[in-house]
């Protein structure tokens, strides 16, 4: 059996959540992935950053009522990546029930 590379940029646990996130939403403010994936907002920059970086998620900077406001959306390339990881994941449990 052969095992599947875990894409790097996925396999953490932060990243992980928000591309789930995202997966499910399609598009989510800051604020609504802070309160999903409990980090601090420090870490949630830092973390969308490397997924903006691999081209995962887009970020648009924009201002509502005068308040900034970060919205971030899942890329074609980060559904496939995401796919792709997923089918990984599959393949460790699959090798367990032999």
């Amino acid at each position: 059996m052969d095992f599947k590379d875990l894409d790097p940029v996925l396999h953490s646990q932060l990243r992980l959540a928000i591309m789930s996130v995202l997966i499910s939403e399609e598009e989510a403010e800051f604020t609504l992935l802070k309160e999903k994936t409990n980090a601090t907002a420090g870490n949630l920059s830092v973390q969308i950053n490397k997924l903006r970086d691999a081209e995962y998620i887009s970020v648009v900077k924009q201002f509502k009522d005068n308040y900034p406001q970060t919205i971030c959306k899942i890329t074609p390339t980060g559904k496939k990546a995401f796919g792709n990881y997923v089918t990984s994941i599959q393949s460790y449990l699959k090798a367990g029930k032999h």
